[in-house]
This record gives structure tokens, C-alpha cells and sequence, in this order.
């Protein structure tokens, strides 16, 4: 294994008056402990990823992110543990200073490359990927948030024996890798809920495609929740930044604020408005992400504790 865990996830189980009242069980897989920069998801969808780039012979990865990407900044910090060089092919123009994701991947060692935002639409299209190779030379491409197969493979290993039984299974979902490995990884079990952060229907197509894809069969115990998007990626309002910092005092666990404070958000709201059942198990994923709080509070004030 090139990716070493430094502590083992687990579960932490939240007690609220809310859960109290509507007799629910609820815990929090907190999977964000896994590594201190390659957090989360993350850490699952680069681990066989760097497996196969480096049995095939590979020494460069090059990959795609916005300038405040988690994936970006796991990807330098994954690159620079194995010893792989790293591009990242960056959405937009430079800024200066840099901001701290940014910052963090140059550190790190990764050569970032700034494309328009019009290049970047045609990303994965041959044309412009060899104009990279012949830019950069040989590489392995890892998509934009790490989605691919190899990716998914790795998500399955999120559902592990520690979990026990239990109802629900809630996640955070960006490009679809995540949720698709733990659709996967449950093999019909138990019911999966997804809390998408980009605005339109088209992320259902896209599990779908990456879970039939992987594992040859269409599963029906999943479910994606398109109202907690917050007006879509990166968007955010006061109630929601209101409830990521409640959320910390209260139960001292950080949730950022475009994947895992819009999931917990949309969490609360079902349980309140009766979409769990009376004496359910529910497990949230903690997909790490809080190095984006920095940035954030960067752009827009310190509005998060």
C-alpha cells in the first residue's frame, strides 16, 4: 500500500434532542481523521489510483481541479508522500497571492498550469489532452475530484465491519465517485441517501453509470437529495454558515462549508421534517474537506469559527 493511514476512522455517535424526539440513532463515520491533508473520500479514491500509476510504470501525475479544490490540495499532499511529481491543471486565471489551497499545493511540489475557463470545458477531450502530453510529457491523469473506477473501488472500503447494522447511510456527493463506492460496497444493503452540491438532476445519470460500471448491476437503495445544494458548488447562506458553527460548538467537529455542512444541514432538516423512520440507524460520512475553511474564510470574512 503507498497510501498509509495515519489514524483509523471511526464511529462517533451525536446526541441531539432533535434525534431524542424522533427516536433516532445517529453517528458520524469520521473518516476526516484519516490523514491530515489527504482527508476524507479523498485519501479512498487516490489510494488505488496511485497503486496503478506506479505499477505501470509512471513517475508524473497530472490532474484537474478550481483553485480552492480539495482534490488539488490532496493530490500534491498524496504526490509528495509517494514520490510521484504532480501537475495541476487549474480552472482560471492566476491570482496573487495565491490562496492557501493553492499555496499548499505549491509547497507540496505541484506545478500548477492555469487554463480559461472556456479550455477547461474541453478538459477531457483528446485533443486536449495531448496538447498536456506534449506540454508536460508522459503521465498519469487522474480525473477532476479523483472520479474513475479505480476511484470507485477504493470508496467501497468506506463500508466496513465497524459500521455494524444500520438504516441509512448519508454522504456528501460532488462528481459521484464517493457515493457510487458505497452503493457498491453495501451491495443492496441498507438505503443510501446522497446530498449533491451541484444544482441540476445530472449527478443521478452519472452514479448510476459509475455503479453499473463497476459492479455490473443497477442497485435501487439510493437516493440522491437535490434541495441542499444552497444555490449550487461553493454557494452558501447565513443559515447554513449559522449551522456549521452551531454544529462545532456543540458537538466539536468542524464541517465545511460546500460538502459535509450542506449534508449535515440536510440531514437535520429530514429528520425534523420525519423522512427517517422511528427507531432508524443513521450513519453520516465525514468526507473530510475542512482544509477549504481557510479559503473561505479568506473570500468571504471569517464567518466560520
Amino acid at each position: 500500500m503507498l497510501l498509509i493511514p495515519k489514524k483509523i476512522p471511526f464511529l462517533q455517535e451525536i446526541r441531539d434532542p432533535l434525534f431524542a424526539r424522533k427516536e433516532i440513532r445517529f453517528l458520524i463515520k469520521r473518516e476526516d481523521v484519516i490523514h491530515p491533508q489527504i482527508s476524507g473520500n479523498k485519501w479512498h479514491k487516490l489510494k488505488y489510483n496511485l497503486e496503478e500509476a506506479k505499477s505501470t510504470g509512471h513517475d508524473t501525475l497530472l490532474t484537474f481541479g478550481g483553485s480552492y479544490s480539495n482534490h488539488i490540495y490532496a493530490m500534491a499532499a498524496a504526490a509528495k508522500e509517494v514520490g510521484f511529481a504532480c501537475i495541476g491543471v487549474i480552472r482560471g486565471e492566476p491570482v496573487v497571492p495565491l490562496n492557501p489551497t493553492l499555496q499548499f499545493a505549491v509547497k507540496a511540489g505541484m506545478r500548477l498550469h492555469f487554463v480559461t475557463r472556456e479550455k477547461y470545458r474541453v478538459k477531457t477531450e483528446a485533443s486536449f489532452i495531448a496538447d498536456l502530453k506534449q506540454k508536460f510529457g508522459p503521465f498519469y491523469l487522474i480525473p477532476e475530484g479523483g472520479t474513475n473506477q479505480l476511484a470507485v473501488k477504493g470508496a467501497t472500503e468506506i463500508i466496513d465491519e465497524s459500521m455494524g447494522t444500520f438504516d441509512y447511510i448519508c454522504c456528501p456527493v460532488g462528481t459521484g465517485g464517493t457515493i457510487a463506492g458505497i452503493v457498491c460496497g453495501l451491495h443492496g444493503r441498507s438505503k443510501v441517501i446522497g446530498f449533491p452540491v451541484l444544482k441540476g438532476d445530472f449527478l443521478g445519470a452519472e452514479v448510476k453509470k459509475l455503479v453499473k460500471e463497476y459492479s455490473d448491476r443497477f442497485y435501487h437503495n439510493w437516493y440522491l437529495m437535490q434541495q441542499y445544494h444552497f444555490g449550487g458548488y461553493a454557494k452558501f447562506t447565513r443559515k447554513l454558515i449559522h449551522f456549521i458553527n452551531a454544529f462545532r460548538e456543540q458537538h466539536s467537529i468542524a464541517l465545511d462549508p460546500v460538502y459535509t455542512g450542506k449534508m449535515m444541514y440536510g440531514i437535520f432538516d429530514q429528520i425534523r421534517k420525519g423522512f427517517f423512520k422511528k427507531g432508524s440507524k443513521i450513519i453520516a460520512i465525514h468526507t473530510g474537506g475542512l482544509q477549504g475553511i481557510a479559503g473561505f474564510n479568506e473570500r468571504f470574512g471569517e464567518l466560520l469559527i
